[in-house]
């Protein structure tokens, strides 16, 4: 089996956590200060905090500039759920914009064009708190075009950039352009713990909250005796999970390497009429967390059974990821159909993710390019 993704643990990797199981000391001990301050000097931040996933990362960034009952959060359409989830779980209002159709990003006119709306009316506008810009399969979103629209309208910006540890536009790092950046440790991304998060931030208030929220509401510099400053969450991170952490983020830059010469390879092997998502020619940084191709349009009805297909031949795909309005809750809760959101309606039925991992050889490759192709063939007559 070509799988979609293999992580890439290695020998030093099963050590460290040997290490840290037979010490004893599972939780809140140093290596989770040795992955933070890893991950903080990736992107450039001042303080990285990480915590048991990127939901709960998300979640905690959210509360941290205050998303409460009542509240608008906007965010891109295509994400996994999560993102939308979480502005639900802090009983706020998810609003999604439409995407980009080469990047699969937010589209800037489309969020300038829902603040409008939303500001239309006063009590409305006052209500948007966040918006969460998604670096979707780790490509980083325009950020100075939402960065102009957020500040115009005086609203935080929190960047989903849970596919995009190592990317960067501009010189500039995924989590560092808005005042909260979120990461995700999970195993289909560059370096994993298993799972687990992380939140980066220049703001030293924030870092605080943050440390205290994730640790019961206790106030990580207290020196009275009783530090818990408000009921928090218990989203600490494993010991042996930052250990982990600590000996993948080494290999970061390598994996990243890795993933961006496979993506050229399937750029070449790839035939001209399969799409693929599009890379700035001018700046392509992308970490590729996933490869994914857009299916011609008379092929799409079949995507189900062409995953179903390949798996039984050997090969691991999956769709892109998810149209947020059309899962059954959003589109049940708010009523959101089809047309609503047309780039993304195109995108979310056409797009295939491809296996991609460090340890891919060209064999595989072309293995993959054959039997897709081959898929497509033959439904479309190509």
């Amino acid at each position: 089996m070509i799988r979609l993704t293999v992580p890439s643990i290695e020998a030093d990797d099963l050590e460290a956590v040997r290490h840290v199981v037979a010490s004893g000391q599972l939780v809140q001990g140093p290596h989770v200060g040795r992955f933070e301050s890893a991950i903080a000097d990736v992107v450039g931040s001042k303080h990285a905090v990480v915590v048991t996933n990127c939901t709960a990362a998300l979640q905690m960034a959210l509360l941290a500039v205050g998303v409460g009952p009542g509240d608008t959060v906007v965010i891109g359409a295509y994400s996994w759920p999560t993102t939308a989830n979480v502005v639900e779980l802090c009983g706020a209002v998810p609003v999604f914009v439409d995407v980009d159709p080469e990047s699969f990003n937010m589209r800037v006119d489309a969020l300038e064009e829902t603040l409008q709306r939303l500001h239309a009316s006063p009590h409305a506008g006052r209500r948007v708190k966040a918006i969460i810009p998604i670096h979707v399969f780790g490509q980083i979103a325009d950020m100075r075009g939402i960065l102009a629209v957020a500040e115009r309208f005086g609203i935080p910006v929190i960047e989903d950039a849970a596919c995009a540890l190592g990317a960067s536009a501009e010189q500039r790092q995924a989590g560092s352009w808005g005042v909260m950046g979120c990461f995700s440790f999970h195993p289909r991304k560059a370096v994993t713990t298993g799972e687990g998060g992380a939140i980066v931030t220049n703001d030293e208030t924030h870092a605080r909250y943050l440390r205290a929220l994730r640790n019961h509401g206790q106030d990580p510099v207290a020196d009275q005796p009783d530090p818990f400053m408000f009921p928090g969450f218990n989203n600490r991170m494993t010991e042996f999970q930052a250990a982990l952490g600590v000996s993948q983020m080494a290999k970061l830059g390598r994996i990243i390497a890795a993933r961006r010469a496979l993506a050229q390879r399937y750029d070449e092997l790839l035939p001209s009429w399969l799409s693929r998502q599009g890379v700035p020619a001018d700046d392509p940084r992308h970490v590729f967390q996933s490869y994914v191709v857009l299916l011609p349009t008379e092929v799409a009805p079949r995507r189900a059974a062409m995953i179903s297909e390949l798996r039984t031949a050997g090969i691991e795909t999956q769709i892109g990821t998810w149209h947020m309005p059309l899962i059954t809750y959003y589109r049940s809760r708010y009523g959101y159909q089809r047309g609503a959101f047309p780039v993304c309606d195109d995108i979310a039925s056409r797009a295939l993710t491809l296996p991609l991992y460090e340890g891919m050889t060209a064999d595989d490759q072309r293995a993959v390019v054959e039997a897709v192709s081959a898929q497509v063939a033959h439904v479309a007559g190509r």
